[in-house]
């Protein structure tokens, strides 16, 4: 499963990436609006970092808007990708976008319904929101499997792109549920490295190690 990283602090992404383990980055309208930055000058330095996918949303409604925005995104970089809201409008974008070979991922997503709809648009990417619908007390993770089967049933090439990521427990879930992408908070990303057996673990190691008063150097 690829991982991705939601956030538009290029200095944590810098940092992040850097170990070779983050696959690509999501941005939203929050995100653009606490980096207190243009946005079109943050896509660009987070493209530059990451040579994977990077969600640039669109701030339209109507789908001429959506098309003319999203068009200005993609000529940013080559490896931008249009995140579009899924609406009627926002899905008749994805059609035109998807003619013209942009990449576009599909954002609040609540349902295997409207996933299909997206995938049958051409949307290269639908962002299911596992936290808000678990906020609202149903099963994110379930719709997961929902979304998996429906396009394993058709052969959509629509990726899965788990979203709204809380917990380490919701990666693994997804990741189980056939995921095919993750995007997490840099703080969910960096707790995957976590166990506290790990570090007791190698707590103990070090101190048998130095006991023997030994260097390998």
């Amino acid at each position: 499963m690829q991982l991705f990283l939601d956030t538009t602090d290029t200095a944590e992404l810098k940092a992040l990436a850097a170990g070779g383990l983050v696959d690509g980055v999501t941005t939203n309208p929050t995100l653009i609006a606490k980096s207190g930055r243009p946005m079109l000058e943050v896509i660009a330095e987070i493209c530059a970092i990451v040579e994977g996918p990077v969600s640039a949303e669109v701030a339209a409604v109507q789908t001429e808007a959506m098309l003319a925005e999203g068009r200005r995104l993609a000529a940013v970089a080559s490896n931008v990708v249009v995140k579009v809201p899924l609406t009627s409008e926002g899905l008749a974008a994805v059609q035109v976008f998807a003619q013209e070979g942009i990449a576009t991922n599909v954002t609040l997503c609540f349902s295997a319904v409207q996933a299909l709809m997206a995938a049958k648009a051409g949307a290269t990417y639908i962002s299911p929101f596992i936290g808000r619908l678990d906020d609202y007390g149903s099963d994110g993770v379930s719709l997961i499997h929902d979304i998996r089967t429906i396009y394993d049933n058709y052969g959509f090439d629509t990726e899965i792109l788990s979203a709204s990521i809380r917990t380490v427990e919701h990666v693994k879930a997804v990741a189980i549920a056939g995921s095919d992408c993750a995007t997490l908070p840099p703080a969910v990303f960096k707790a995957l490295f976590k166990h506290p057996l790990t570090e007791k673990g190698l707590e103990q190691f070090m101190s048998d190690w130095a006991k023997t008063g030994q260097s390998i150097l």
